[in-house]
Protein backbone atom coordinates (compact mmCIF):
# COMPACT_ATOMS: atom_id res chain seq x y z
CA UNK A 1 0.00 0.00 0.00
CA UNK A 2 0.93 3.41 -0.65
CA UNK A 3 -0.35 6.67 0.96
CA UNK A 4 -0.30 9.91 -0.52
CA UNK A 5 -0.68 13.17 1.39
CA UNK A 6 -1.38 16.28 -0.36
CA UNK A 7 -0.49 20.34 1.10
CA UNK A 8 -0.50 23.22 -0.29
CA UNK A 9 -4.03 24.54 -0.95
CA UNK A 10 -5.66 27.52 0.37
CA UNK A 11 -7.16 30.56 -0.84
CA UNK A 12 -5.51 33.04 -3.50
CA UNK A 13 -6.71 35.94 -5.79
CA UNK A 14 -6.51 35.43 -9.12
CA UNK A 15 -3.35 36.38 -11.00
CA UNK A 16 -1.68 34.73 -8.13
CA UNK A 17 0.41 31.80 -7.69
CA UNK A 18 0.58 28.40 -5.08
CA UNK A 19 2.41 25.54 -4.74
CA UNK A 20 1.07 22.32 -4.32
CA UNK A 21 3.10 19.63 -3.08
CA UNK A 22 2.39 15.69 -2.27
CA UNK A 23 4.87 13.29 -0.41
CA UNK A 24 3.96 9.39 -0.85
CA UNK A 25 5.12 6.68 1.88
CA UNK A 26 4.31 3.23 2.51
CA UNK A 27 5.45 -0.41 0.57
CA UNK A 28 6.93 2.07 -2.11
CA UNK A 29 9.21 -0.09 -4.85
CA UNK A 30 9.39 2.33 -7.42
CA UNK A 31 6.92 4.81 -8.29
CA UNK A 32 6.11 5.56 -12.06
CA UNK A 33 4.02 8.48 -13.24
CA UNK A 34 2.77 10.62 -10.87
CA UNK A 35 0.50 13.23 -11.23
CA UNK A 36 -2.36 16.18 -10.13
CA UNK A 37 -5.89 15.89 -11.26
CA UNK A 38 -8.50 18.23 -9.81
CA UNK A 39 -12.57 18.21 -9.61
CA UNK A 40 -14.51 21.04 -9.39
CA UNK A 41 -18.01 21.25 -7.83
CA UNK A 42 -20.48 20.03 -10.47
CA UNK A 43 -18.21 18.35 -11.93
CA UNK A 44 -15.44 15.49 -12.76
CA UNK A 45 -12.57 15.08 -11.94
CA UNK A 46 -10.03 16.06 -14.52
CA UNK A 47 -6.22 15.69 -15.14
CA UNK A 48 -4.06 18.64 -14.62
CA UNK A 49 -0.81 17.50 -15.31
CA UNK A 50 1.63 14.20 -14.90
CA UNK A 51 5.33 13.22 -15.10
CA UNK A 52 7.12 10.00 -15.75
CA UNK A 53 9.67 9.14 -13.63
CA UNK A 54 12.26 10.02 -15.98
CA UNK A 55 10.59 13.75 -15.82
CA UNK A 56 8.54 14.33 -18.68
CA UNK A 57 5.90 15.95 -18.01
CA UNK A 58 2.15 16.05 -19.68
CA UNK A 59 0.05 19.12 -19.35
CA UNK A 60 -4.14 20.14 -19.84
CA UNK A 61 -3.85 22.17 -22.31
CA UNK A 62 -6.31 24.71 -19.93
CA UNK A 63 -2.67 25.02 -17.51
CA UNK A 64 -0.17 25.11 -20.31
CA UNK A 65 2.09 27.86 -19.34
CA UNK A 66 0.84 28.49 -16.31
CA UNK A 67 1.46 25.48 -14.11
CA UNK A 68 4.51 23.49 -14.10
CA UNK A 69 4.86 19.92 -12.12
CA UNK A 70 8.54 18.48 -10.83
CA UNK A 71 9.12 15.90 -8.85
CA UNK A 72 11.55 14.32 -6.57
CA UNK A 73 12.25 10.74 -6.86
CA UNK A 74 14.45 10.47 -3.89
CA UNK A 75 11.84 12.00 -1.24
CA UNK A 76 8.97 10.38 -3.09
CA UNK A 77 7.39 13.56 -3.97
CA UNK A 78 5.66 15.69 -6.75
CA UNK A 79 4.81 19.08 -6.92
CA UNK A 80 2.47 21.82 -8.55
CA UNK A 81 3.54 25.21 -9.20
CA UNK A 82 0.70 26.98 -10.23
CA UNK A 83 1.03 30.89 -11.40
CA UNK A 84 -1.11 33.57 -13.29
CA UNK A 85 -3.85 31.46 -11.48
CA UNK A 86 -8.23 32.03 -12.11
CA UNK A 87 -11.38 31.70 -10.84
CA UNK A 88 -11.42 28.41 -13.16
CA UNK A 89 -8.75 26.86 -11.18
CA UNK A 90 -10.88 26.43 -8.41
CA UNK A 91 -11.22 22.62 -7.43
CA UNK A 92 -10.33 20.09 -5.28
CA UNK A 93 -6.74 19.13 -6.20
CA UNK A 94 -5.84 15.54 -5.92
CA UNK A 95 -2.19 13.72 -6.10
CA UNK A 96 -2.09 10.56 -8.23
CA UNK A 97 0.82 7.47 -8.02
CA UNK A 98 1.27 5.00 -10.22
CA UNK A 99 2.98 1.82 -8.38
CA UNK A 100 3.49 -1.57 -9.71
CA UNK A 101 0.43 -1.72 -11.25
CA UNK A 102 -1.95 0.16 -8.92
CA UNK A 103 -3.02 3.31 -8.91
CA UNK A 104 -3.44 5.66 -5.20
CA UNK A 105 -4.94 8.81 -4.71
CA UNK A 106 -4.38 11.35 -1.96
CA UNK A 107 -7.97 13.09 -0.09
CA UNK A 108 -7.13 16.24 -1.81
CA UNK A 109 -6.62 19.89 -1.41
CA UNK A 110 -8.87 22.25 -1.49
CA UNK A 111 -7.29 25.35 -3.96
CA UNK A 112 -10.13 28.55 -4.00
CA UNK A 113 -9.04 31.37 -6.69
CA UNK A 114 -10.95 34.63 -5.89
CA UNK A 115 -12.18 37.38 -8.62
Amino acid sequence: QVQLVESGGGLVQAGGSLRLSCAASGNIFRLNVMGWYRQAPGKPRELVATITQGGNPNYADSVLGRFSISRDNAKYAVYLQMNSLKPEDTAVYYCNAQERQMSYWGKGTLVTVSS
